[in-house]
């Protein structure tokens, strides 16, 4: 079950419903969440009736016209429309995932659109990602290297040792895998939760990085990796097909086998 953070004492009810403006025989109804913080009312979900024979066939179709003809106070982050930026992400039918790589067609009977679970709500459907970016930014996400790179190529690697980080570097940091997770749902404050691990065992893999022991000396702490309990949320989640919980993994066996 999907949490949201809400007002203390709110509840979410049913608010305006938007009428199909033509006589269409192909309507799709769906049920967005609707919330201002500033002007102090109560969450709420408003319903659209959406023409489809005047729509493109992705989610992010809808919420684009939804503002466009019937709504403009609707709010939601989009960019790219090709799954890269990972901007639209959001909670659609029960499932983390990207508005604009999931067609119309994956759901069946209407559709109920929410923020990004646990998070706060900036607004509708923005939810606020400053602790998920300043996590991301705590585990130093760059090459770090005392050796000098020659001085006429860059660094270079084997392709065995890139075929590594096949699985990391598509990471978009869309933040559907950590939000989905319950383990970040309760110690987001501490456990740095799935995409961030993954980013930061993405540095560890590559072969080109010595600062492998420094990395591994900060993540061994009791919240910012050891909260994991391999519920696999994250992994079945991912617009992008990656597996964060194996990242998670294999941080944990490299910190046991220097143990040993």
């Amino acid at each position: 079950m999907a949490q949201f953070t809400l007002p203390a004492n709110s509840v979410v009810k049913p608010g305006k419903t938007f009428k199909c403006p033509t006589n269409s025989n192909n309507i799709k109804k769906v049920t967005v969440y609707r919330y201002e913080p500033d002007n102090g009312e109560n969450p709420r979900t408003d319903t659209y009736e959406v023409d489809m024979n005047d729509c493109g066939p992705m989610i992010l179709d809808i919420l684009i016209k939804i503002k466009n003809e019937m709504d403009p106070t609707l709010s939601f982050r989009r960019s790219c429309r090709e799954g890269i930026c990972g901007s639209c992400s959001m909670n659609i039918n029960g499932s983390n995932t990207l508005a604009c790589t999931k067609a119309v067609d994956d759901y069946k009977g209407d559709l109920k659109i929410y923020p990004l679970p646990h998070l706060p709500v900036v607004k509708d459907l923005v939810g606020d990602l400053t602790n998920f970016y300043a996590q991301y930014a705590s585990v130093k996400p760059w090459m770090q290297a005392d050796t000098p790179p020659p001085p006429d190529r860059e660094r270079l690697q084997s392709k065995e040792d890139r075929e590594k980080l096949e699985g990391l570097e598509e990471c978009i940091l869309c933040a559907c895998c950590s939000t989905s997770c319950p383990s970040y749902w309760w110690n987001s404050d501490r456990y740095l939760g799935p995409a961030t691990l993954l980013q930061a065992y993405r540095w560890i893999a590559d072969s080109r990085d010595e600062a492998t022991g420094e990395r591994l000396d900060e993540l061994e702490d009791p919240f910012k990796l050891y909260r994991c309990h391999t519920i696999m949320n994250c992994t079945n989640t991912c617009p992008k097909g990656l597996n964060p919980a194996k990242a998670i993994a294999e941080i944990k066996k490299l910190i046991a086998a220097r143990r040993n």
